[in-house]
């Protein structure tokens, strides 16, 4: 054999060694990944993690406490990921659940969405306008409707499995808590017939229903066994998630839309005549109150270790210290602040109805991102894995996340 062959010969013997260990360690790795197709920023479908386990929003205001933390943190300055069209506004706030996002629309369809592009997954159609944000429980999606029904739908699917009816349109979120024999889960919802109600997850059965003095308009939620929500009948009602029974009742003096936040005991709401409330359960009695505004309290709060954030309709955002109640700073708007705020870290997101997203630093209320969308934002944001989801009056449902290059707009 000559020289050139023999060189020949090991050159390819050492190709086909090389590709036989190239193929068995792509093997042990898995099939490689194929970014989604969508309508959503290329750029971000290549480059994105996969969202964190345990990092999900998978209701209102994130829990069933509507506390409104998220884990993690977020960037300094964000940039639009992708948006997705609907046909009417977008006033229900996102629940974002294993790389998915679920969201209603005016246009009155449940929207299921990939987190990662954008990419629509699946609608169902509703009779009416879906303002309620969805929960995502056990790989089911339960939203009600202003046709009177609350929705059940297989989440991978948008099948659905069941819907239950009252009396009165939906507007709030569902909730949830454990059956009181530990077997099953239970779904609570509001609605404009004067009831919370509690329906079997599973079934669609009605448990038990609580009746009220006039509209229940936001969410319940839920801590320690017990049930917290306000109404139209000015009552801030304590329930017991056992049976439905009254275990207390506090009157704010007015009317509340907002839903509260309910954890350690404590509730934390504010009402249509401008003051908002700590309310202690154990004592059925008003901690502190806060009165320093001339516009009604739609916002839902959020409530971290130390402060208390939630928007007014006086344009500003609110921030109080959680033990007194005393203000620790205001944020002006250009319009009213109907969104209720998420935190994350050190930061608080939320939508104003001027047009914008703002994120702001929670120690002192500085703006540091904003973001002009040019319709108003009564969305509240959804935070999960460091991104931000929210919908807007101009029918587009929003992604942002950590900044690219023709990002958002510093204020």
């Amino acid at each position: 054999m000559s020289t050139r062959a023999a060189i020949w010969v090991v050159f390819v013997t050492i190709l086909v060694l090389a590709l036989i260990v190239f193929f068995l360690a792509r093997g042990a790795m898995g099939p490689a990944a194929v970014a989604p197709v969508g309508t959503g920023n290329a750029e971000f479908s290549k480059a994105a993690p996969s969202p964190m386990v345990g990092a999900d929003w998978p209701m209102f205001h994130g829990g069933q406490n509507l506390r409104g933390v998220a884990p993690g943190t977020l960037a300094d300055s964000l940039s639009l990921l992708w948006k997705f069209k609907t046909e009417a506004e977008v006033k229900s706030s996102a629940a974002i659940s294993d790389g998915r996002v679920f969201i209603g629309s005016s246009d009155k369809n449940i929207y299921a969405l990939d987190l990662r592009s954008g990419k629509k997954l699946w609608s169902y159609p509703t009779g009416d306008s879906v303002e309620a944000a969805p929960c995502v429980l056990d790989g089911w999606v339960f939203a009600g409707s202003g046709d009177n029904c609350l929705h059940a739908l297989d989440a991978g699917t948008g099948e659905l499995k069941w819907k239950y009816e009252t009396e009165g349109q939906i507007l709030g979120a569902a909730n949830w808590t454990r059956s009181s024999d530990g077997r099953g889960t239970w779904v609570l919802v509001g609605s404009y017939d004067n009831k919370l109600h509690c329906v079997d997850s599973r079934t669609g059965k009605l448990v038990w229903a609580y009746e009220t003095g006039n509209y229940v308009n936001g969410s319940p939620a839920v801590d320690n066994g017990q049930c917290a929500f306000g109404g139209c009948d000015a009552i801030i009602h304590v329930i017991s998630l056992a049976d439905g029974s009254k275990v207390s009742e506090i009157d704010s003096g007015s009317y509340i839309a907002a839903s509260a936040a309910f954890l350690d005991g404590e509730i934390y709401v504010g009402n249509y005549e401008n003051v908002f409330f700590k309310v202690d359960v154990k004592t059925a009695s008003i901690v502190w109150k806060y009165s320093q505004s001339d516009a009604p309290f739609f916002s839902s709060p959020a409530v971290g270790d130390e402060f208390v954030v939630f928007g007014g309709r006086d344009n500003h955002v609110h921030c109080l210290r959680r033990d007194d109640g005393r203000q620790a700073w205001t944020f002006k708007t250009l319009g009213e602040v109907n969104s209720s705020p998420a935190l994350c870290g050190d930061k608080v997101i939320v939508g104003s109805d001027d047009g914008r997203l703002y994120m702001l630093r929670l120690a002192d209320g500085k703006p540091l991102w904003s973001y002009e969308i040019g319709q108003p934002v009564t969305s509240s944001p959804a935070v999960a894995s460091g991104l931000v989801v929210v919908g807007c009056d101009d029918g587009y449902v929003y992604a942002f996340g950590p900044k690219l290059a023709g990002g958002g707009k510093s204020p």
